[in-house]
């Protein structure tokens, strides 16, 4: 299972994608990571999917990451008669507090700290701005609004208020109840949805525990003027650009996207780009060019990995979207231009001997034609720091932690493998050089360069650099 890129594809599964056999699909095709995303359907439903990839992990025989998203405080609207309505433009359309399922006029907005907060002429946008309306009466029990520009509203479909200041805490009591289905389940990744502060994502690090990593969504203008010290207390960022793109600036979204992706690789930590990266996809079996641009200056711009929503979750052409990524992504690593962007983009070591030993893999690799690079990871982060030299190579993350080799799946250029521990150093090289020609990274004759921290097992101490030969093994 193999792949021909570095950078990571990550699928969310929902109703177009819930059998076990659909998911097997995905990953054959490309997914690296599944997403289980608690703003939509039952416990239940996760709970399968959840068993689904551990079996297919187990068949494959390849360490597989799960991503629980949390909702956090979106604001979404309630349920429909019809699942979904046209509101055509002028139209009047009303936002109440009646639990009843909405019509053509009506629907319920379970949020009521909201109808206290907002103004006549606010601004509201459904569904990541594809329905706008305009504020026209509000009282305690409803928002009468205009419809600006006609367009369809479903079935809990996000709301959004631009330029209201939310003071909701980035962890929900419903989040709180999924968080320990999920720890309970063992999930890899934690999305936190709508950080503001470093605060908030400290505040669930005590919850986890270490149970699992925390991917932290920036979804908010505000956590934009946070970036720095949020990045340093989250184990990866989500650039969440479909409410980021309604609450900031549109026309800021790209250069923000940029600067994102550029403080996360200075600082070692993987970033995600999601949201409508291949949104025509829901329903054509290929992408508009614009999206094929869009998910290529993703990878241009040095992103770990990429998010598939409703293409996979809920769309007509699920792996048809994991296949179109796929090439977009592959193509991109192959064209000289990427490569020279990924040089000059190359992150200056630290004065460690962690970073001085990982930054000469990745030129001893090139000077030597080797295969790959071998890190002997506990908890993971010597890959890390692998994967921000970003080399020529693949790299192989070997770990005796199941835990951690999962976790890895979203790392770029990172090819998991869960092994027993080297017993000694002339084990580690041994098992470096069968692994190598095992997973198809290396034959007889190649070099692979191993990065390693002696005494095995302790965490974050990468002191050894092999150059091996796969001769023998």
């Amino acid at each position: 299972m193999r792949r021909n890129r570095k950078a990571k594809i990550i699928a969310t599964l929902g109703p177009s994608t819930s059998s076990f056999k659909s998911i097997k699909k995905l990953f054959d095709l490309g997914a690296d990571v599944f997403r289980l995303n608690f703003s939509h359907d039952i416990k239940e439903n996760h709970i399968k999917r959840f068993k689904d990839i551990r079996n297919l992990e187990k068949k494959v025989n390849k360490p597989i990451g799960i991503l629980m998203d949390l909702q956090g405080p979106k604001l979404r609207v309630g349920k429909f008669e019809e699942v979904s309505v046209f509101l055509k433009q002028g139209k009047k359309f009303m936002f109440d507090l009646n639990p009843s399922l909405g019509n053509k006029s009506r629907v319920c907005l379970p949020h009521e700290e909201i109808f206290k907060k907002i103004k006549k002429g606010n601004k509201i946008l459904v569904d990541d701005g594809k329905l706008t309306l305009i504020v026209t009466k509000i009282n305690s029990f409803y928002i009468e609004t205009k419809v600006k520009f006609s367009g369809i509203i479903s079935n809990n479909k996000g709301f959004n208020i631009p330029n209201l200041v939310s003071t909701n805490n980035s962890l929900t009591k419903k989040d709180k109840q999924d968080l320990k289905l999920a720890l309970k389940l063992g999930v890899d990744w934690i999305a936190l949805s709508f950080v503001q502060t470093a605060k908030d994502v400290k505040e669930i690090k005590k919850i986890v525990k270490n149970k699992a990593f925390i991917l932290t969504k920036l979804e908010k203008p505000k956590a934009l003027k946070n970036l720095n010290e949020i990045i340093d207390v989250s184990d990866a960022i989500m650039i969440a650009r479909g409410d980021l793109g309604i609450e900031a600036p549109l026309e800021n979204l790209p250069g923000e996207q940029k600067k994102i992706i550029t403080a996360c690789r200075q600082a070692g930590k993987p970033v995600v780009v999601a949201t409508q990266m291949l949104d025509s996809m829901v329903n054509f079996p290929t992408p508009t060019r614009a999206e094929a641009s869009d998910v290529a200056t993703a990878i241009y711009d040095g992103a770990d990995a990429l998010m598939l929503s409703a293409e996979t979750a809920i769309g007509n052409y699920p792996n048809e979207s994991i296949q179109m990524m796929d090439k977009i992504i592959v193509k991109v690593e192959s064209d000289p231009l990427y490569l020279n962007i990924n040089e000059a983009s190359h992150v200056k070591a630290e004065s460690t001997a962690e970073d001085a030993i990982t930054e000469s893999a990745k030129y001893v690799a090139r000077t030597m034609s080797a295969k790959a690079v071998v890190t002997y990871t506990t908890s993971g982060s010597t890959a890390l720091r692998a994967a921000r030299e970003r080399p020529d190579v693949p790299i192989m993350g070997i770990s005796p932690n199941l835990n951690t080799a999962r976790r890895l799946s979203l790392v770029w250029g990172v090819h998991c493998i869960h092994t027993s521990d080297a017993k000694s150093f002339k084990d580690m090289v041994l098992k470096a050089g069968r692994l190598a020609k095992k997973e198809k990274f290396a034959k007889q004759g190649d070099h692979v360069v191993i990065t390693a921290g002696v005494p095995f097992g302790q965490s974050g101490a990468t002191n050894v650099l092999r150059i091996a030969s796969v001769d023998r093994y």
